[in-house]
């Protein structure tokens, strides 16, 4: 069963969905040897290739969860002298982040093959909810945590491009520390929040991604989900 070119791409573990668009519209994507076109169906029969490096559907979908420590990046390409979480882990299939932690951030990532999944985690439509605990270092100037709380939820301007920014939820937890609830995932949206409220982040660690907890994970380690986690993380809202 022939399938939209986008979709077959993302299920084979090569990108989102939504990247698998853009490679589409920049000619990058070729189909039976000719350049694909959007909207364009394919199945397994199919040959298709980005750039020289063919992609297919993968024989069974992985799923990983880890808890990444600080100063380990979330990509899969390599830099000379930079730490990366793909070091980490000992499969040798294609796997991407949804859902990624900048270097500084630890706590819970997701790996995965399911391009499908990952765009559902992604991408804010689906408001997958992701729960984060933050300390924060003491306050240089006088703003009240409840003041914070209030800010947070009517939406902050984040400059650099990112407009305003909200948190589904915040409560703060004393001892510096907030726990926040996001719905949508704007890059390093919770550093920038607090720094446009003159607040500055000490640590960040996510420990949920929708259904999906860190539980009692230890850092640095990973392992496959359970096949109830997969059913919960993967199940359509």
């Amino acid at each position: 069963m022939k399938i939209i070119l986008q979709k077959f791409i993302a299920q084979s573990g090569y990108c989102s969905r939504r990247k698998a668009e853009e490679l589409i519209k920049q000619g990058r994507v070729f189909v039976n040897g000719k350049i694909a076109e959007p909207g364009m169906r394919v199945d397994e029969e199919d040959e298709v290739k980005i750039g020289e490096e063919g992609v297919g559907l993968p024989k069974e979908k992985i799923y990983i969860k880890m808890n990444k420590p600080v100063g380990y990046t979330c990509t899969s390409r390599r830099f000379a002298g930079e730490k990366n979480i793909f070091s980490l882990i000992s499969r040798k299939e294609r796997l991407f982040v949804a859902g990624r932690l900048d270097k500084d951030s630890r706590g819970l990532i997701l790996l995965t093959n399911d391009g499908d999944l990952a765009q559902r985690i992604t991408h804010p439509r689906f408001e997958h909810e992701k729960k984060y605990v933050i300390k924060i270092k003491d306050k240089k100037q006088k703003i009240k945590d409840n003041e914070i709380e209030n800010l947070f939820k009517r939406g902050v301007d984040i400059g650099e491009g990112g407009g305003i920014a909200r948190v589904k939820d915040i409560k703060y937890m004393g001892d510096n520390k907030f726990e926040i609830i996001l719905a949508e995932g704007k890059k390093r949206q919770i550093r920038r929040m607090f720094k446009a409220v003159g607040v500055e982040v000490e640590d960040l660690v996510r420990i949920s991604i929708g259904t999906l907890g860190i539980g009692d994970l230890p850092e640095k380690q990973w392992r496959p989900l359970r096949k109830k986690e997969i059913e919960e993380l993967t199940k359509k809202q």
